[in-house]
């Protein structure tokens, strides 16, 4: 089994140079280039294209690595209580700030994800990360609900926000983004009352 060029030899130096293309290609999103090829990061980076590739081989692989990630396992602080509502708004909020702040990036990634070809799972959003947090936030209804119930509920939600939502309520309904992140709270509430009313579909 091969290593990766960047495990192996001077790796210090290396994780500064995979970072600089990363930080570059973020960069060019920003600035308005939707899929920046290796070459511009690359470019942008002053990095040479024949070592730019030793890092990312082909550009899906760069816009992977360039797009915003976080390991956190929760969105919540430590004392916030066990409330199920005030949890998951949290989450949302938190989550929605994230995809407002990177939007550029979030963009880059709903447009790759939606190409042929391209395997689902093998692209940051579409880990299922903000699922799992859904699901911690929404961890106090655990007794009265199932295990598969809370999982459910978690996914009605994420279908109401995130960069899809975003783009949605930006580019078609015409809100502003603060405008959007308020409908993305509301609809996360008009979810969870209903659950609890009306039970899930």
């Amino acid at each position: 089994m091969s290593t990766p060029y960047e495990d192996s030899g001077r790796t210090r130096q290396k994780l500064r140079t995979r970072n600089e293309l990363i930080a570059a290609a973020r960069a060019l999103v920003a600035q308005g280039d939707v899929a920046p090829t290796v070459e511009a990061a690359a470019a942008a980076a002053s990095i040479s294209r024949t070592t730019a590739y030793r890092y990312f081989p082909n550009q899906k692989a760069l816009l992977v690595a360039a797009h915003p990630e976080t390991e956190v396992a929760s969105l919540l602080p430590p004392d916030v209580g066990d409330d199920p509502e005030t949890r998951l708004l949290i989450a949302v909020s938190a989550f929605t700030q994230l995809i407002v702040a990177t939007e550029a990036q979030q963009r880059t990634m709903l447009r790759l994800s939606l190409e042929p070809g391209i395997a689902p799972r093998e692209l940051p959003l579409r880990k299922g990360r903000a699922i799992g947090w859904f699901e911690d936030a929404l961890s106090p209804l655990r007794p009265r609900l199932t295990e598969a119930e809370v999982h459910r509920l978690a996914v009605a939600v994420r279908s109401a926000v995130g960069i899809e939502a975003l783009v949605w309520l930006t580019d078609v309904a015409g809100l502003t983004r603060d405008e959007a992140t308020e409908q993305m709270l509301w609809s996360t509430r008009a979810l969870l009352h209903s659950a609890m009313s009306d039970g899930l579909p």
